[in-house]
């Protein structure tokens, strides 16, 4: 468990050096660069956090001139979002996030493998009297709106 909790920490660490972001950040900021019309909303859907949580996220970046906000020109309650060009360089040189990492490696493992590890994941967050606990869908420890 201790490693675990390191290589989270460390990745978080990696990545706050490499673009001064958080992952949660991150993962704002990659899908404000879709090139869609983005709203706080769809991205707060996609990404399984509240839409409060989005709303920090999102004015921590553009206080740091990563996105802008702009009213749509077709109604003009949505608020869009958009990465500006320092967000989308800093998009380019993120490096890869744990859980991408993660991701891949556990796609590669077969299936059998693949349920044990889930199994005993679930059964370890029961244990530990998180089974029932709200979690994000990264790995970083933490609160996810942080500055």
């Amino acid at each position: 468990m201790r490693r675990v909790l390191r290589a989270t920490d460390g990745g978080t660490r990696r990545l706050a050096a490499a673009t001064g972001l958080t992952p949660s950040q991150l993962l704002v900021l990659r899908e404000i660069d879709t090139g869609e019309a983005v709203t706080p909303g769809l991205i707060a859907r996609r990404l399984q956090f509240s839409h409060a949580t989005i709303t920090a996220i999102v004015d921590r970046l553009v206080a740091l001139d990563l996105a802008s906000r702009s009213r749509s020109d077709q109604d003009k309650r949505r608020v869009l979002l958009e990465a500006t060009a320092k967000g989308r360089r800093c998009l380019a040189e993120a490096p890869d996030m744990l859980q991408e990492i993660f991701a891949d490696r556990f796609a590669a493992l077969p299936a059998w493998e693949q349920a044990m590890l889930l199994a005993g994941t679930e059964r370890l967050a029961d244990l530990l009297g998180a089974g029932d606990m709200d979690a994000a869908p990264l790995l970083d420890a933490g609160a996810i709106d942080r500055a």
